[in-house]
């Protein structure tokens, strides 16, 4: 029998990626996790059954392994986050990206001034 230690500690908010018992690859982030029946709630960004996309659906969670957090470091990638944020619905994630924007822009004036 396996014990909790024996999958990764996930929590809400993880980006996670998985395959549905059918094989189908989900990228998505967790919305809710009971940890003691081993469920996560899963919102789909993206995955091979397009039918899915945006739909949250409850897998197991050692069907997921959590995803690397993102190392940003240009405005492009910035800006694409942004935009993720607000398909995703994230606000606080938003804000956070757009404070960061805000701060590169600061320092990028300084910079040349």
């Amino acid at each position: 029998m396996l014990s909790n230690n024996d999958f990764p500690k996930l929590e809400t908010g993880d980006w996670v990626k998985g395959n549905l018992h059918t094989g189908e690859l989900i990228i998505g982030y967790i919305e809710s996790l009971s940890s003691l029946e081993g469920i996560a709630k899963v919102k789909i960004v993206t995955s091979d059954n397009k039918d899915i996309n945006g739909r949250t659906i409850a897998l197991l969670t050692n069907q997921l392994k959590r995803l690397p957090a993102a190392n940003v470091s240009n405005k492009e990638q910035i800006l694409f986050l942004i935009d993720l944020a607000l398909a995703t619905g994230d606000e606080e994630w938003f804000k956070e990206l757009s404070a960061k924007l805000n701060s590169m822009t600061q320092l990028l004036k300084e910079v040349n001034a």
